[in-house]
């Protein structure tokens, strides 16, 4: 079992860049409100000049959004990127890449940047999966003061959701988002899943939808090698009026509960808040049976 990297922890003073891997940017001033969040916790940040431009759906063209990612992680007075939306398009700047042998730090996000949490993991280093610019400042306080314990090291607390039972697992802890990382499979991106305690969520998908992709994980052999699952927020995943359907739970109910391994559910993390940091690839330990994520730690103790 390999752990990741951890970056150094940050400080007051420590430069972190804004940059947008992937749609284009609608919530302008939410991403103010976030940034200074971080500015009033002592951080500089530096936001792209070209942070309000878009082409189509996507925050601009692909060259120029991977050379905003290449440009903060190679920049050497740069402690942290800072992402400022999900949507689509972390995926297609991905193509051809390999991220720089630079010193690690931090990069933070969730849903579409998934894909680029989880190609750094493929390199070695923790990301964390935890709120980005246009949400972090509508998290609730402890949510937010998470994310600082977390990249300025301190220890986190344990995650409290519902167990369903079958003992306690530890693994190597990778969060992302469902929809984003069912797209990952067959492709270079997608990590070795043994030992692997996988923290999943969703949002705006209708049950079928979630039955699809979680068959098609069931079907690729995955399952079998995971230790652990943790589900954090389904939300707004209900069916479309007047068709019959099954509920979101009794989907992941049906679809995960004869697997035979630990999972609990309910987790606080996901769309639409709260969405706890998750430390990417680091050992935790999931309690089934107690419904706890905890022992967020580095490497295995000896």
């Amino acid at each position: 079992m390999k752990s990741a990297i951890l970056p150094e922890p940050l400080k007051r003073g420590d430069l972190l860049r804004v940059i947008a891997p992937s749609g284009a940017l609608r919530e302008f001033a939410a991403l103010q409100q976030s940034v200074e969040i971080w500015r009033s916790r002592g951080y500089l940040v530096e936001i792209s000049h070209d942070l309000d431009q878009r082409w189509g759906y996507l925050a601009n063209k692909d060259e120029i959004r991977r050379h905003q990612l290449a440009s903060a992680w190679q920049d050497p007075d740069c402690r942290g990127i800072l992402c400022s939306r999900g949507g689509f398009g972390s995926t297609r700047i991905l193509e051809n890449w390999h991220w720089p042998n630079t010193t690690p730090k931090w990069l933070i996000g969730f849903s579409d940047i998934t894909a680029l949490l989880w190609s750094l993991y493929n390199a070695g280093i923790s990301g964390v999966h935890g709120p980005v610019l246009t949400t972090l400042a509508d998290e609730p306080e402890w949510s937010i003061q998470r994310l600082f314990d977390l990249v300025e090291g301190r220890p986190l607390a344990p995650l409290k959701g519902c167990g369903w039972g079958g003992g306690v697992a530890r693994g190597i802890l990778l969060p992302g988002n469902l929809t984003v990382a069912t797209h990952l499979l067959s492709t270079p991106i997608l990590p070795n899943f043994d030992d692997v305690i996988l923290a999943i969520e969703d949002v705006t998908e209708a049950p079928y939808r979630i039955d699809r992709m979680l068959t098609q994980w069931r079907l690729s052999g995955l399952f079998t090698k995971v230790k652990g699952i943790a589900l954090g927020g389904f939300t707004k995943c209900e069916a479309p009026a007047n068709i019959p359907s099954f509920t979101v739970e009794e989907v992941l109910g049906d679809r995960l509960a004869d697997l035979g391994i630990p999972i609990v559910s309910n987790l606080p993390f996901g769309h639409d808040h709260p969405n706890a940091a998750l430390p990417v690839g680091v050992v935790v330990t999931l309690d089934a049976d107690q419904g706890t994520v905890s022992r967020f730690m580095d490497k295995y103790p000896k």
